[in-house]
């Protein structure tokens, strides 16, 4: 593992502890986060594709592509940003969003507490994965995406631990008028999980928030195997939880961290500054890593930019892999250069993104 050495300096301190004691949202549940594709009234009709429109997006300013390396469309591309090695520049980010409302508050402490914790990991002999969806109308190209690749991604991680036994699990969420607000599928072989993951279809929704406490309920009250097994939870979604939620969506993340489950959170089109808050807020605290979307693939509505200074561009299946990698050995496993699409910011050639003349940054 590449760690990072850095002092938390009182201005860090009070950035982090102020960020502690946001208020309570005060914003329209109602209310469209740019770029969100419609949501799909149509739940009877299955259609995976749940409306969403699809264009190709641009390069982020200051991006660049890799010798040798094209963008692969009809394949969804990702970054991916670690906040607990990023600590300092985390709290920056913090700072940054002070004014943002509605969301689960943590304080110096227990971030702190996450981070020291989560410099330090332990490898493991055996695997479970839950995939948490919100299957909401904007959510078709993704949900679709995940019922092409999953054998492929499946093979690949078997191909590399073949003495495991890996499990799958399921939850996913739309919103309450919706034909349900969440499904679990609890732990089983990759055939039932298959099964149960192409029987979902995208639809419903409506406003904007959706289910994000109730789904992430579920996905704590699985059958989680304790010991030496990684537990990973991939929450993809691209909308924030529902206004005064804010306590619950906290105690599952609590939850989750108190039984080592790691959520790994993919942000999809439409995520705006709550969501992209709560998502890292759960990666940080549970140990995970901030995975987002973006629009290389040319699939989907545009995606935003997160707030990180650098990263690399890979498929998102190399991510997934990737990042369970990462987590039964261990130790950080980096892209490999015929894996990365494209560059943002201006790595060093050990992985490094230099900010300022003495702060640091780990790529992933």
């Amino acid at each position: 593992m590449k760690r990072i050495a850095f002092a938390v300096g009182l201005v860090s301190l009070a950035v982090l502890a102020g960020c502690s004691s946001m208020s309570e949202s005060t914003l329209g549940d109602s209310s469209t986060s740019p770029g969100r594709g419609p949501a799909n009234a149509g739940e009877a009709s299955g259609d995976p594709s749940g409306g969403s429109s699809s264009g190709s997006g641009e390069a982020a300013s200051g991006s660049s592509t890799a010798p040798g390396s094209q963008k692969q469309a009809g394949q969804l591309t990702a970054g991916v940003w670690d906040d607990n090695l990023n600590y300092e520049f985390f709290g920056k980010y913090l700072m940054d969003s002070s004014s943002l409302t509605g969301i689960p508050k943590y304080s110096l402490e227990e971030r702190k507490s996450a981070h020291d914790t989560f410099l330090q990991r332990v490898p493991a002999s055996e695997l479970d994965i839950a995939f948490l969806f919100d299957t909401t109308g904007s959510m078709g190209d993704e949900l679709n995406y995940l019922q092409t690749e999953v054998d492929s991604i499946a093979q690949r991680i078997k191909d590399k631990f073949p003495s495991t036994t890996p499990r799958f699990a399921l939850v996913v969420y739309k919103d309450k008028g919706d034909a349900y607000i969440t499904r679990k599928f609890d732990f089983t072989d990759l055939a039932g999980f298959r099964t149960a993951l192409n029987n979902q279809s995208a639809g419903g929704g409506g406003d904007y928030p959706e289910a994000v406490a109730e789904g992430l309920s579920e996905t704590v009250a699985l059958s989680w195997r304790p010991d030496a097994v990684s537990r990973l939870t991939f929450w993809i979604a691209d909308a924030p939880h529902h206004n005064g939620q804010e306590l619950t969506v906290k105690q599952s993340i609590d939850a989750a961290l108190q039984k080592g489950i790691h959520i790994y959170p993919v942000a999809a089109s439409g995520t705006d500054p709550r969501a992209e808050y709560t998502m890292r807020t759960a990666a940080q605290i549970t140990g995970g890593r901030y995975i987002f979307l973006t629009d290389d693939s040319g699939i989907g509505n545009a995606h935003a930019e997160p707030h990180i200074p650098c990263y690399h561009v890979t498929r998102f299946d190399s991510a997934i892999v990737r990042m369970v990698e990462s987590e039964m050995t261990g130790g950080r496993v980096a892209p490999a250069a015929e894996e990365i699409l494209r560059t943002v910011g201006s790595p060093s050639p050990d992985g490094k993104c230099t900010l300022q003349s003495k702060e640091e940054v780990t790529l992933y």
